[in-house]
């Protein structure tokens, strides 16, 4: 039966249908226009209310991207249940009488959440399979290789047959990408339930899917997706050449989730530890926010490590982890002048909170608590080794509508060289802003007195000293222990005098708080030491109870900013401009050592003189200020600097040079005192003379004479010596760095480059990257020169036997670093210096990278000095991988 209407509807698109029904049967014969380059079709499964058969429906029309028509199902079951939509770039041919679909060049079906591309597809719909190779082109080479994908997997191969029925599929040398790894088949039966079974095979990281770097090759293999892959009998096979590494099964985990499982140790030989097994333990993933890896070492003399490290982060929350390490160093043999049997630990937690989960309040800790041995014998970076000060501090922060702040902190201090420790616990500080009680609400203008601001300060906290070895012991905390509270309330009052000056009025008043005094008085007991013996001594008690000091301060000053220009018409310089700030004040401070204040006390030595002492010396907060003191001050600041025409400039065309950035001049006069009432003269001055050098220079000058003995006696210089100062000390400091690049001598080749916002280390990967630097390679810049050089020379004139002797002390250091891209692969890093006072080389390391695509090799080398060591290393850089490697080092532990 002819079907004219829907034929002549055809015919109008450039197409031409015919449909034929045969007993029941549809066939469907289809010829392309031949104006028509590219072909987009739908095909549906419709019913046909003539026949009561089902018929396959091809909807030409390609004006239509998608057809929203859903699939009605037919008395005849057919497993085509979504829509089919096919393209390609050549030409589609249907045959309906064998039910049979061919697609010729960019063919592409889409069914569901599959994807077929390839060259050549045929579709059988008698048995819903379709089959899909390459064909070779003019020069014989196979192209359009078929790539099929469903869901989030994609993989390519020679040929495929998949039934959309089974959902079952056989491919032919196909490679498919699993997070990480490319997993090859030569033969791969696909499942219904997605896992794949392959016969002869391999399994590699290396993107060259047809020729990898290394691969593991096996006989037959089943992956699970998104779990694992297993493998039977399977060997390493490096460049195409089959070594005699080989494994009886192999289990290569795919899941992108964190899964739990054994850390692989590394092995190798120390000279004084013997034989040993490092880094190997257990990682165990609890879930998304919390994960446990529990590493050791152990070794064939004695020595073991055990180091448990927690982990947690909550998006938008925290972030931390914590870490414990306890190891027992046994060095050299028994009996021996260098052996040494110790047990040692190490603390570390560090937590950040995200300042979006609590805007007004943040909780912070940065612990790292070691003992000296561990630093010594369980370190492997040189940077951690030559540390000897490790600092603590665990805080909370809050504040109350910006203006109110409070801080609870408990911090520790050690050194690992001279074995003290130090720690605050707890510490309270509550801060209130600066505000101005005075000032009106009304607005309008401004009075003088409304300028009155105020602010305070408490902090209180709870220190004990002593060393690592009897720092718990309770003598410790009986003497050593310190404690206090202090307030702090400065008020001020800026006043501008003739418009052009400020007058700054201030007072500080200052409460000390303490738990208890001293008590010093002189013991004629005769003590016996074993070179002399001392007649009398000065005994201190300490006499428990509130204790509460108060002292303030009273202190005025005048400044103002004067200018001075100088204008040149020609030449190369156009103007000089200097900057005065001179600033004159006064300061009283009452005599707080009275005694109807009760701060101080006295008490007389065997002589019979009388010795006067705080009875709050050395205590956390000091005391108050013994004596009276009325001072005159003054500071002249200046700052001078040029003007030169600048071509880059082009709105002035002038550039504005800095010849002394800063020269100040200062000190003070106290009228309180009987004799030396000028203070000695203070000189200091900053530059930079060029880009990257710093000059600065400070010096002292004393007004007064000395005695035979070298001490200052009430005879001004000038009159014994005839000059103005007597200098008492100087010192310079010269700083000099420079940076060069292989682009520092081709810059009018660079090409500007777009200012790019910051990136944010949300993961913190960049700062991963700045506290490693050498694990990261950079190879944008062919080459780098870094260079960092200082000059402090001080002259301190000492005076011995009647004669003024200078002592001179130079103190040079360079530093050069560097790195040199030998070709694309190869990468030269070092990095060294000199040492003026030993007159040879600093700590000096060499190390050589090489890219080997999917391989790396690394070798570190400290070629002399106490650190002497060496590191050589080949790896995969899949991490998946990151067991496989080579290994062989000899860091300075071992010398």
């Amino acid at each position: 039966m002819l079907n004219v209407r829907y034929l002549a509807k055809l015919l109008t698109t450039y197409w031409l249908f015919l449909i034929i029904i045969l007993n029941g049967n549809t066939v469907i014969a289809g010829l392309v226009s031949k104006n028509s380059f590219y072909a987009h079709d739908t095909l549906k499964i419709v019913r046909d209310t003539l026949s009561g058969s089902d018929l396959l429906f091809a909807d030409s029309s390609h004006l239509n991207a998608t057809d929203s028509s859903k699939t009605v199902k037919a008395k005849k079951h057919t497993a085509i249940d979504s829509k089919v939509t096919r393209q390609a770039r050549d030409s589609i041919v249907q045959n309906l009488k064998t039910k049979k679909v061919f697609l010729y060049g960019d063919a592409v079906i889409t069914y569901g959440d599959i994807t077929l591309k390839a060259a050549y597809i045929e579709v059988d719909f008698n048995t819903n399979t379709v089959y899909a190779t390459g064909l070779p082109d003019s020069t014989g080479k196979i192209i359009g290789k078929p790539e099929f994908t469903e869901g989030n997997e994609t993989f390519k191969a020679k040929t495929i047959r998949y039934n959309f029925d089974t959902k079952k599929g056989i491919i032919r040398n196909v490679n498919t990408k699993d997070n990480q790894g490319i997993l090859h088949g030569k033969k791969v039966k696909k499942e219904p339930d997605n896992s794949v079974n392959i016969k002869g095979g391999y399994y590699t990281t290396c993107d060259k899917p047809d020729h990898p770097d290394y691969e593991f090759r096996f006989s037959k293999a089943r992956v699970i997706p998104n779990k694992k892959i297993v493998t039977g009998p399977a060997y390493l096979v490096i460049e195409g050449v089959p070594t005699p590494i080989a494994i009886p099964f192999g289990f290569f985990p795919n899941n992108p989730k964190k899964q739990s499982g054994l850390v692989i140790p590394t092995y190798g030989e120390s000279p004084t530890r013997g034989f040993y097994l490092e880094g190997g333990g257990y990682y165990w993933h609890i879930n998304d926010y919390l994960d446990l890896k529990v590493i050791g070492d152990i070794y064939t003399h004695g020595s073991w490590k055990v180091s448990p490290t927690l982990r947690y982060r909550k998006r938008y929350k925290y972030i931390g982890s914590f870490s414990m390490g306890y190891a027992r160093n046994i060095i050299g043999v028994k009996g021996e002048p260098d052996y040494s049997n110790s047990r040692d630990f190490s603390v570390r937690w560090t937590h950040r909170q995200d300042p979006k989960s609590r805007p007004h309040s943040n909780f912070s800790a940065n612990v790292n608590i070691v003992s000296s041995n561990f630093i010594k014998y369980n370190t492997v970076s040189v940077n951690e080794y030559l540390r000897n000060e490790f600092q603590s501090s665990v805080a909370y922060q809050t504040n109350w509508a910006g203006k109110y702040y409070l801080t609870v902190n408990a911090s520790q201090r050690q050194n690992t060289q001279n074995h003290k420790v130090q720690i605050t616990l707890p510490e309270l500080t509550f801060t209130v802003n600066r505000f101005y009680p005075l000032r009106s609400k009304k607005g309008g203008k401004k009075k003088f007195y409304e300028d009155l601001s105020v602010s305070y300060t408490m902090n209180t906290k709870n220190t004990i000293t002593g060393f690592d070895s009897t720092f718990f012991k309770p003598r410790t905390f009986q003497n050593n222990m310190q404690n206090g509270m202090i307030h702090k309330i400065p008020i001020s009052l800026p006043v501008k005098v003739l418009k052009y000056f400020t007058l700054n009025s201030s007072i500080n008043i200052t409460d000390r708080m303490y738990a208890m005094k001293i008590r010093k008085y002189w013991s004629g007991d005769t003590l016996f030491n074993v070179n002399d013996t001392i007649v009398g001594s000065v005994v201190t008690d300490t006499i428990p109870g509130f204790n509460n000091t108060f002292d303030f301060n009273l202190s005025a000053s005048l400044s103002t900013k004067i200018y001075g220009m100088l204008r040149f018409k020609k030449g190369p310089l156009r103007a000089i401009r200097h900057v005065f700030t001179p600033s004159i004040g006064l300061s009283y401070t009452p005599d707080f050592g009275a005694e109807k204040w009760g701060y101080y006390d006295y008490y007389y030595d065997t002589l019979g003189k009388k010795v006067e002492y705080s009875k709050y010396d050395r205590f956390i907060y000091g005391s108050p200020p013994g004596r009276k003191s009325g001072q005159a001050h003054f500071n002249f600041a200046n700052t001078l600097e040029i003007k030169v025409p600048s071509e880059k400039d082009t709105v002035t065309g002038l550039k504005k040079i800095k010849l002394i950035e800063n020269f100040t001049v200062s000190g003070s006069y106290d009228f309180a005192r009987d004799s030396l009432n000028l203070s000695p003269i203070n000189m200091s001055g900053r530059s930079r003379l060029w880009k990257n050098l710093n000059l600065q220079y400070s010096s002292r000058w004393d007004p007064y004479a000395v005695d035979s003995a070298g001490r200052n006696i009430n005879v001004f210089e000038w009159k014994t010596n005839h000059r103005l100062l007597r200098r008492d000390n100087t010192s310079w400091y010269l700083s000099f760095n420079l940076a060069l690049n292989d682009k520092t001598f081709n810059k009018k080749k660079q090409k500007i480059v777009e200012k790019k916002p910051p990136i944010q280390d949300k993961s913190g990967q960049l700062q991963e990257i700045k506290e490693n630097p050498n694990e990261y390679i950079q190879w944008s810049i062919p080459w780098t020169l870094n260079l960092d050089y200082s000059f402090r020379y001080s002259n301190v004139l000492n005076y011995v036997d009647q004669i003024w002797t200078p002592k001179k002390t130079i103190v040079q250091t360079l530093g050069f670093s560097g790195n040199v891209n030998i070709t694309p692969k190869w990468k030269f890093t070092f990095l060294s210096g000199w040492d003026f006072t030993n007159k040879q080389l600093s700590l000096t390391s060499i190390s050589l990278y090489r890219d080997l695509h999917c391989w790396e090799m690394r070798f570190n080398w400290i070629p002399f000095g106490y650190h002497k060591s060496w590191n050589f290393s080949i790896n995969v850089k899949a991490s998946i991988l990151q067991d496989l490697k080579i290994t062989k080092k000899k860091d300075f532990r071992d010398y």
